[in-house]
């Protein structure tokens, strides 16, 4: 039984719909050859040349009804091109029959004139059910019904049949009519759920990518600030130990254990369980650049009332403008400060140190790009330029009421998917 029923349950809702519809159109196609060719049963019992190409090419109609409609409906799903020759060869045969039909029936070859209307107008019915497929636009559609309707009407008239040809010229219209209701809602159907699987998929896709961007982003922020550090001391023992200077052992074991440090830090990165400290980010700040022998110095609090997700955000900007200061331009001092937030004015931390340099060199990183991204998420701004007196100055602002509510959980969000 699972047999039976794991081809169907093992595809996805779109692919049912199409499926189910195909299956819709393969009936109708069915229909024809029972409804359309069984009528012409009712033509002279002699069974001629004539009779016999007629229900040629009712079963040819039917059998080009399905395909049409098979091709179209791949059309549609965007899996194919549009059947040019078949759609072809369906309008000239849907006027075939019909035409066939009357010259039989004038011929005086038809022995119950009751089944004329059933030769003549259900094979244009099916026509249009298959040919509305392969259309895109509502304007082509009633195109289609009023030209099946009209054709009709001309060829009963062509016939000899001037006092028929208004009926079936109505019975064609709304017969043809109902079929491309039927048809085009099913080919929208179709297209809609085509493009919502794709959508689904492309922001699958999306989302996937938007995680890496922002882990990478993460990775950069944890390592970019202790690898300068690194590269710093180890160049300064390097020196130390041509000197022959006993100091040079006290800067490996701080390399050392800054590369543990990163190691723990990266490690809680992939485990999505790190947080930043504000208090935490300043002191070590402080630290590091006096480490590289750059005078720091802090003004402000160190933000403890501010709450979680605005301390996190300032923390990030402290570490990245941090790792900016060790690895470009030749800085010897460096300002932080952090003013605002308290009530409702926001929280203001400007990073300010001296010896930028006039163009920056190396290709341009992501760090800068990155804070902005996260200091959008709670309503914040940064700008970073270069001031007078060879300084370069960094500022990022941030609302006081962006640690609760939408903005809270927005970074709530960011942070655990950082390790996802």
């Amino acid at each position: 039984m699972s047999r039976l029923t794991g081809w169907w349950q093992g595809r996805g809702s779109a692919s049912k719909v199409e499926l189910y519809t195909r299956g819709s159109y393969v009936f109708f196609a069915v229909t024809e050859v029972l409804t359309v060719a069984g009528a012409a049963v009712g033509v002279r019992s002699g069974f001629g040349p004539a009779e016999l190409l007629l229900d040629v090419l009712i079963c040819c109609h039917a059998a080009l009804v399905g395909v049409v409609s098979s091709r179209g409906l791949a059309w549609v799903a965007g899996r194919g091109g549009l059947p040019v020759r078949a759609v072809a060869a369906l309008v000239a045969l849907t006027a075939a029959v019909p035409a066939a039909a009357l010259g039989l029936a004038a011929g005086d070859l038809v022995e119950d004139e009751r089944i004329l209307p059933t030769l003549v107008i259900g094979p244009v019915g099916f026509g249009v059910l298959a040919l509305v497929v392969c259309l895109r636009r509502v304007r082509e559609t009633v195109y289609a019904v009023l030209g099946a309707a009209a054709g009709t009407a001309v060829a009963v008239l062509s016939a000899g049949r001037s006092w028929e040809a208004v009926g079936y010229g109505v019975a064609a219209l709304l017969v043809a009519a109902f079929f491309a209701v039927t048809s085009g809602f099913s080919a929208w159907l179709i297209r809609v759920v085509w493009e919502l699987d794709h959508s689904r998929e492309l922001r699958a896709r999306l989302a996937v990518a938007e995680e890496r961007l922002r882990f990478g982003r993460d990775l950069h922020d944890v390592l970019g600030r202790n690898l300068a550090v690194i590269a710093l001391k180890s160049e300064l023992a390097v020196q130390l130990a041509r000197r022959e200077r006993p100091e040079a052992v006290d800067q490996m074991v701080e390399v050392q254990r800054i590369a543990r440090e990163s190691q723990r830090e990266v490690r809680e990165v992939v485990r999505g369980y790190r947080g930043v400290d504000l208090a935490v980010e300043l002191e070590g700040a402080r630290g590091v650049l006096a480490a590289a022998g750059i005078d720091c110095r802090v003004d402000g609090s160190a933000g403890g009332g501010l709450p979680a997700a605005v301390q996190s955000a300032l923390g990030w900007v402290v570490r990245e403008a941090t790792t900016n200061v060790l690895r470009h331009g030749d800085a010897r001092d460096c300002l932080i400060r952090l003013t605002g937030g308290a009530g409702a004015a926001p929280a203001v931390l400007e990073i300010e140190n001296d010896g930028a340099p006039q163009t920056p060199s190396g290709t341009p990183g992501s760090g800068l790009a990155g804070l902005r991204e996260r200091l959008a998420v709670l309503g914040g701004t940064l700008e970073a330029g270069p001031v007078a007196g060879g300084r370069f100055r960094l500022t990022a602002t941030v609302p006081a009421t962006a640690g609760t509510g939408a903005g809270a959980v927005a970074v709530a969000v960011a942070g655990e998917g950082a390790g996802a």
